[in-house]
């Protein structure tokens, strides 16, 4: 390489980076080499090791019994803790999945999905745990003090301080890949998942404190029944609560990150981070604060409308997201580069997921060609109306080129509008054993004859499907009989 095209490839990749576009890996290296050549790998393994690290602290803290002065601090107990994770995931599993499907017009890539729910199990735990532990502390009142001093921390410290743990991944992954934040629904998508997991060792660590506390007790509860009454204030009742906080953090970041205005870009995020605070805030002090009626009444009347204006935030999106996508894939369609017929299957959800259905009965080439089709084909249209939008200058259309490129490789072997039904195992092999007679394939007319012109059976003199004569050879006369006369002569 010269010296000029090497200045050339240096300044192109200083450009991508500039505008967080992605480069395409040589896939002509060994994966060995890429991957020690790759900063997401580097970065990956760094962050896994962190999260091994703070879980085994973490554990450490909470399950063995601790020696304070004055005593003994009793843990969770090694015994608690595999029927308390059993507990949390009933609730863990479900609602991740649930962020995961709603994720499907631009799906991150798994990495990001792990790397988020680890920062929410892990890390976020961790640092909120200890540092309510720390700030309960200093606030408590020694001796015959304010009655409510427990309650303090709870709701003055604990909100500020599980949400900034909660929301620095969504902070670090806009930074690392901005240009993957493509929507709303992608900070509702992240945060969700961070919440979820921090959700899901609080759960743990309530759910072993609860059944340790009844097994310690003489004359109290069984441990199962104070476990299954925790397990519905939370699992059940409350499950909500930290996705939906954190949620509000993941659309400021999103506002932010679609927006040109510098002021946009400071404030939508501080704005988010606050709001997250103080929902987070109300639902503690209706917790320490209110009982009974109380709380079912603030449950019925102010959580439940807030999930299901969530829901239906999130519903509007999904259908947004498909209007944007038909309507930016129409500017390639009028300049000649997309087919006509490609926008609306691509842009409707039900028709993805049905051409992935076929697409995976039809061989692994197939199934991998339709994905990767309908991630390029998504990441084109978003595209677009970054630049559109003035969020990508004109080094986006080096990437608009190799999109384009892929789509067109992968059109003749993805699947794009199913139809009928999926050619599924079951009914090859009944066809194979003779329950369904073959019908004969036979070839397109391809000169007139008797049904050479859109006819049922196959044109004479083509049986094989072979092209007929072309010129004067294509006229073919049938046979005369010699003595041949027009009656009465």
């Amino acid at each position: 390489m010269s010296a000029t095209a090497a200045v050339r490839a240096s300044r192109r990749d200083r450009d991508e980076a500039r505008n967080g576009l992605p480069v395409e890996p040589d896939r002509s290296q060994p994966l060995p080499k890429r991957l020690l050549h790759s900063r997401l790998a580097w970065l990956t393994l760094v962050m896994a090791i962190a999260y091994a690290v703070c879980l085994v602290l973490l554990y450490r803290q909470v399950v063995p019994d601790q020696v304070v002065p004055g005593g003994v601090s009793v843990g969770l107990g090694r015994d608690a803790v595999p029927i308390a994770v059993k507990y949390a995931a009933i609730t863990a599993i479900p609602l991740s999945l649930l962020f995961l499907w709603a994720d499907r017009f631009r799906p991150q890539r798994f990495w990001v999905w792990l790397m988020t729910f680890g920062w929410g199990a892990c890390v976020a735990t961790y640092v909120a745990a200890d540092v309510n532990t720390w700030a309960a502390k200093h606030l408590s009142i020694i001796g015959d003090g304010d009655p409510a001093t427990g309650a303090r921390a709870a709701i003055f410290v604990a909100p500020f301080v599980e949400e900034a743990a909660k929301a620095t991944v969504l902070f670090w992954l806009a930074i690392l890949m901005r240009y993957a934040w493509v929507s709303r629904l992608s900070g509702i998508v992240l945060a969700g998942l961070s919440g979820t997991a921090f959700a899901f060792v609080e759960n743990i660590l309530y759910y072993g404190r609860a059944y340790r506390y009844a097994a310690r007790t003489i004359g109290s509860v069984s441990p199962e029944q104070a476990l299954h009454q925790t397990f519905v204030l939370r699992g059940l009742l409350t499950f909500f609560g930290h996705p939906l906080f954190t949620s509000m953090t993941g659309i400021g970041l999103a506002v932010a990150m679609r927006s040109k205005s510098k002021t946009v870009r400071v404030v939508a995020p501080l704005a988010g981070y606050c709001a997250a605070a103080l929902l987070h805030m109300s639902f503690n002090t209706a917790a320490s604060l209110l009982s009974g009626t109380q709380q079912i009444v603030v449950l019925i009347f102010v959580a439940v409308p807030l999930v299901l204006g969530l829901v239906g935030f999130v519903v509007r999106q999904l259908l947004r997201e498909g209007r944007l996508i038909r309507t930016r894939l129409g500017d390639y369609v009028r300049v000649g580069w997309l087919e006509p017929d490609d926008p609306a299957p691509l842009s409707r959800l039900r028709t993805r997921s049905r051409a992935l259905w076929h697409g995976l009965f039809l061989g692994p080439a197939t199934f991998l060609a339709t994905i990767r089709l309908q991630r390029a084909v998504t990441e084109l249209a978003y595209l677009r109306d970054s630049m559109d939008r003035g969020l990508v200058d004109a080094t986006g259309q080096r990437r608009e080129r190799v999109l384009l490129g892929q789509l067109h490789e992968l059109h003749a072997r993805a699947v794009i509008s199913p139809v009928g039904r999926a050619a599924y195992p079951w009914q090859r092999l009944r066809r194979r054993g003779g329950r369904h007679a073959a019908v004969p394939a036979y070839a397109p007319a391809a000169f007139p004859g008797p049904a050479g012109l859109g006819g049922s059976f196959p044109a004479p003199g083509a049986p094989t499907g072979a092209p007929g004569p072309l010129g004067q050879t294509a006229t073919r006369y049938s046979e005369v009989d010699p003595s041949w006369k027009p009656p009465g002569e």
